[in-house]
């Protein structure tokens, strides 16, 4: 099944299940992540379900994504984590997965638009996101595969500039409305092995990865993570990027005033996201 976080006409927002029919459902809970800590979640969408009228419908065309889980308590990133793309960043396959932290306030939804202010070098990462379903802590990858709730859609949108300025990158990437995530998360029973993840600006393509090719697969972060950590409900685990970002490229090239960037995985769905660059003023002006 599909589920998604839909904005509502109050101004608040609502979990949500896509029916197949082009239309949404309404559930009983404020957002997925929500859902996800109700520990018989599924069968308060069953009984949502045999309980539909009109008044719990939103048609596709109508609907609002929001961030799919605003209220994350854990958003968790792991940076080169595709061979290609630790290549183009001249480093050697690692030993354990570079690791690196959000907040919820850096998440935005599907269309939403991207505001940022005091970077120039702005810069795209696309990236399938996995939403942890039940707690863990101290898993093995057995375990941490069956806490898997779900799969959605990221972009891992980094400030070069910032992350640059130190050997840490998360003043360059924890930027607040930053991140898009959705539109949906495709529950993990009803997901593919593999994805296709894609990325485009303006309509170009400019990223193409399997997660075949991951260095760390999904269950392999959630174990791993959940040795220092512990994982909830409704907390995410983004998986890293293929090649293709703006800084591997010659001459580096970055997102513009304007720029639409769009991040696409088969079978969950994709992200547009127009950008508006407020790039810093120069120290000399």
């Amino acid at each position: 099944m599909k589920l998604a976080t839909l904005r509502t006409a109050n101004g608040g927002t609502t979990a949500a299940l896509a029916t197949g029919t082009d239309s949404y459902l309404t559930l009983p809970a404020t957002d997925v992540g929500a859902l996800l800590a109700q520990p018989e979640w599924r069968l308060v969408i069953e009984k949502a379900a045999e309980a539909v009228g009109d008044q719990n419908i939103i048609a596709a065309g109508d609907a609002d994504f929001a961030p799919l889980l605003p209220r994350a308590g854990k958003v968790i990133c792991c940076g080169l984590n595709y061979g290609d793309h630790i290549q183009e960043m001249g480093r050697d396959l690692p030993e354990y997965p570079t690791l690196f932290a959000k907040y919820a306030d850096t998440l935005v939804g599907a269309n939403d638009a991207v505001e940022v202010h005091g970077s120039g070098r702005v810069d795209w990462e696309a990236e399938l996101a996995v939403v942890v379903g039940s707690e863990l802590f101290h898993a093995d990858e057995d375990q941490a595969r069956e806490a898997i709730a779900g799969y959605t859609v990221a972009n891992d949108v980094s400030m070069r500039d910032w992350q640059s300025r130190t050997l840490q990158w998360f003043q360059g990437k924890a930027w607040d409305g930053s991140t898009p995530v959705g539109p949906v998360m495709v529950t993990a029973d009803e997901a593919d092995q593999h994805f296709e993840v894609r990325g485009y600006v303006n309509g170009e393509l400019v990223q193409q990865g399997n997660t075949s090719t991951l260095v760390f697969g999904p269950a392999q972060l959630l174990s791993y993570i959940s040795q220092f950590t512990i994982l909830r409900p409704g907390d995410l685990v983004l998986t890293g990027t293929p090649g293709g970002v703006g800084m591997g490229m010659t001459p580096p090239r970055f997102l513009k005033d304007g720029d639409v960037l769009t991040t696409e995985i088969d079978g969950i769905g994709r992200l547009e996201n127009r950008f508006r660059i407020h790039a810093p003023v120069p120290a000399n002006a």
